[in-house]
């Protein structure tokens, strides 16, 4: 099974129309598509649509489908064909785990992120999630990928030896860690019993690009990314390079330094602050048009607050 390439994707946001038809407001896929070709033009490596921060459990069946097959159509329009997309799986049923990777097929999706089944918590032993992502895997159609979020899962932590068995089943092709712990960033990019080449580790976070891809992984699933994308990738860019020269070295020093900077915007306001930025930068989406129990915007004069760190990558954003 191929696996998706090494670098920099985004968790997309999915974007919404202002007025609300029946009960919530209507998936504005206009808006995404103009939003998705915009990363891909400038070095977004690809696409994660309906993660979490895409809010695919906000979403009916229909509405999924169409917003999948609507970017997909609207990249290959735009002159990105077979454009790298992964979608979002968010539940626990293996039957409807199922029926979302049939449809995201369908759509045109490339991968399915498959949210570990966290709604137990603990319960889920390593040996039972080892079973359920085997059969998953198993009936698959397409490749998938072990997406580990303990902050929406109960707490759930995939264990480094569990990543290393399930690396081994052939429609298992990587993962996606959204936590802080780099020790297993390191221990699964770096162990020897997986073939890395076809198991891709990212993070969740650019704040650890840097020192992830350093030490092996395959790139990182960022939030920043999609207001500031050629930062991000530059960084991706010159992360990966071996041999790094000492030039290179620094500007990576200072990349990193205003990444993680303005990611502590993203992890305090998350979602919604994502969105801001988007609107605020690119002057894309809107600045309340959200789905239940997502209300709102940032505070007034908030994002004001941030002119030093959004300045500081908004400049090297308009530089590269």
């Amino acid at each position: 099974m191929t696996s998706p390439p090494t670098g920099v994707f985004v968790p997309v946001p999915t974007f919404f129309k202002p007025a609300p038809t029946v009960l919530q407001p209507a998936v504005d896929v206009e808006t995404q598509i103009k939003h998705s070709v915009h990363l891909a033009k400038n070095g977004i490596r690809g696409l994660v649509l309906l993660g979490s921060t895409g809010e695919a459990i906000h979403l009916n069946r229909q509405e999924r489908f169409d917003l999948v097959s609507g970017v997909r159509k609207g990249l290959d329009e735009a002159g990105f064909p077979d454009y790298p997309i992964m979608a979002g799986v968010l539940i626990n049923g293996i039957e409807e785990v199922l029926e979302w990777l049939e449809d995201f097929k369908k759509a045109g999706a490339q991968w399915g992120l498959v949210l570990a089944p966290g709604y137990f918590g603990p319960a889920a032993s390593q040996e039972g999630l080892k079973e359920w992502y085997t059969l998953v895997a198993d009936k698959s159609p397409l490749p998938i990928l072990i997406y580990n979020y303990p902050g929406v899962t109960n707490g759930i932590q995939i264990a480094p030896e569990t990543y290393t068995v399930l690396a081994q089943h052939p429609n298992i092709v990587g993962c996606k860690m959204s936590h802080g712990n780099v020790s297993h960033h390191v221990q699964v990019s770096l162990d020897p019993e997986i073939n890395h080449s076809k198991f891709r580790v990212f993070s969740g976070f650019g704040q650890q690009l840097g020192p992830i891809v350093f030490f092996g992984a395959a790139g990182v699933i960022d939030g920043l990314a999609a207001i500031y994308p050629k930062t991000v990738s530059r960084l991706m860019e010159l992360a990966e390079k071996r041999p790094i020269e000492p030039k290179a070295l620094e500007e990576v020093h200072s990349l990193q330094y205003a990444v993680s900077s303005a990611e502590e915007f993203v992890g305090k306001y998350g979602i919604i602050g994502i969105k801001e930025g988007i609107y605020r930068v690119l002057r894309m989406g809107t600045l309340e048009a959200n789905r239940l129990p997502l209300i709102g915007k940032l505070p007034e004069g908030e994002w004001e607050k941030w002119n030093k760190v959004m300045g500081r990558i908004q400049k090297i954003e308009s530089s590269l």
